[in-house]
This record gives C-alpha cells, structure tokens and sequence, in this order.
C-alpha cells in the first residue's frame, strides 16, 4: 500500500510538470481562450474515445452519474476558460502564482465534501500562501484582471476536483474524463451557435497553432487529466491540490527560459513565489510527519 501511494505520490508530480508546461503552450497558441478549451476538449474526447475503444471498456454509465459528470464538465470548461484568459491579459507567472491558493481553498472545501475536520495548519499555511500573494499583488497591480481571472478558474478548479474525488471511487478514471470532456464541449459549442462564432475563419488555424493543440489535448489533457482522476484513488484531494501547488514552480521556470520578455518578474514577485513554494514543502513534510506518526 505504501509502495502504491509512493508510485502514485510521483506520478501525480509528472502530471503537475506537465499541467506547468500547459500554461507555456497556453501563452504560445494566438487563438482566444474560450476557442481553445472547445479544441482542446474536442480532441482530448476524441484520444480518450479511441483509448477507450481499443481497450475495449465500455461507455455505459447510469444516468445519474451522467449528469454528475454533465456538471462537472461545465465547471472544468470554465475553469479552463478563465485559466487561458488569464493567461492572456497578464502572463504565465502571475496565473500560475495565483494558482497557489489551491490548497487553501481546499483545505476549507475538502472538510465539507468528505465530512472531516477542518485541519488547524492546512488553513494556517493556505493563509501563509494568500500572504505571498498579497505580495505579489502589490508589486504587479498591472495584472490585476489576470489575477481575478486566474481566482476565478482555481475555485472552479478546487470544487471540480473535490467532485472527482468521489466520482473516481465508482467509476473508471477514463471513462468519468471522457464524460467531463464530452459536456464541456457541448456546453461551449451551444454558446458558440448563440453568438454566432462558427464560421470559416475559425476553422483555419496556423499549423503550429495545429500542432501546440494536438499536443495540448493528447498529452497535457487526455493523459494528465485521466492520470490525475486515476491517483485519486489511493491520494486525497488536498493531497492532489497541495502538489498542483508547484504547478507555478514549473510553470514560472519554463517561462522564463521558453518565453523570456514579459515572463521577467520583479525581485518582490520571485520573493513572494518562495514563501508559496516554502510553505508547500512545509505543509508536506508536516502530513509525512503526522501519517508516521499514527501508524
């Protein structure tokens, strides 16, 4: 069983790397962020349909658990929404830092959903991690909507995952995806038909904007997305949004080299980015401690 969380614990920090790599890709595909979530989506239904396929699982689901999922794809479509027009109209650094509360707003919603006390340091260290970005606020005021954007999609993104926490403890971690993805798509497409986006020029993209969405929805989506309902099962949902926490640690660090220009943060940013990644690490070591403790 330790063996099982250890490999889990790891794979869940690939993952992560890879959702850090996603904001780059985000920042270098020059379509707008509602128009890539309905591609991105489109195409990570269709690799998990395949997967599923050749597998040979079957997609029959109870209608109950469908219209769980039916809302779950809704709230991940606009979490992905407002995560990419973050991106847009401030940079990586800045989404990705924001990301950081996370765990915070975890550490208040997991207690709710899963009927467990709330943790005295959980809420002590998310309050440690509101601290380093009142920091970083105060010295990037230019990116301010991106902040309230990137607010916006990781309070989508807490509650869409504490749902899959429970949703994974019946159903296969593919299969709820696929779903997720499937409604998400529905959803954007009927708002496009409203405001009449579907035309010619929609359709055409560059090649590298092809080739970013391809890998965008295969491996960032399909695979990290599935990978990431899948450790669930032997990882709590804390656990999961506490690690996403680094997200910003590799996402920031691939900005800078990959991006460059307006990634170049100032001195008090990177200051209040390693009081977010400190109390990370804090906070894990304090849960290793008290996991031993108990056996």
């Amino acid at each position: 069983m330790r063996n099982d969380n250890l490999k889990s614990y790891l794979n869940l920090h690939l993952i992560v790397f890879i959702w850090g790599f996603t904001a780059i890709l985000g920042a270098l595909i020059t379509i707008t962020a509602d128009a890539l979530v309905w591609y991105r989506m489109l195409f990570a239904g269709v690799f998990l349909a395949l997967f599923i396929a050749f597998k040979k699982k079957s997609f029959k689901i109870s209608p109950r658990a469908l219209l769980k999922l039916v809302f779950v794809g809704a709230l991940i479509a606009l979490h992905w929404i407002f995560f990419f027009k973050a991106i847009h109209v401030s940079n990586v650094s800045i989404t990705l830092s924001v990301f950081s509360l996370g765990a915070f707003f975890a550490s208040l919603l997991e207690p709710i959903f899963y009927g467990r006390k709330v943790l005295w340091y959980e809420v002590f260290f998310g309050l440690i991690i509101i601290a380093g970005l009142a920091l970083i606020m105060q010295v990037e005021v230019n990116y301010l909507n991106g902040m309230l954007y990137a607010l916006t999609s990781i309070i989508l993104g807490v509650l869409f995952t504490l749902m899959n926490g429970k949703l994974i403890q019946r159903h296969d971690p593919s299969l709820i995806s696929f779903y997720e993805f499937g409604a998400g798509f529905f959803f954007i497409s009927i708002y496009f038909l409203f405001q009449h986006k579907f035309s010619t020029d929609f359709f055409v993209l560059t090649f590298k904007n092809w080739m970013l969405i391809l890998i965008l929805a295969s491996v960032c989506t399909a695979y990290a997305f599935t990978a990431s309902v899948k450790v669930m099962q032997k990882l709590s949902p804390y656990t999961v949004m506490l690690t996403t926490n680094l997200e910003p640690v590799y996402g920031i660090v691939l900005a800078y080299f990959i991006i460059g220009g307006k990634e170049k943060m100032s001195v008090e940013f990177y200051f209040g980015a390693l009081i977010i990644v400190i109390t990370v690490i804090l906070n894990g070591v304090i849960k290793h401690y008290q996991k031993d403790k108990e056996k």
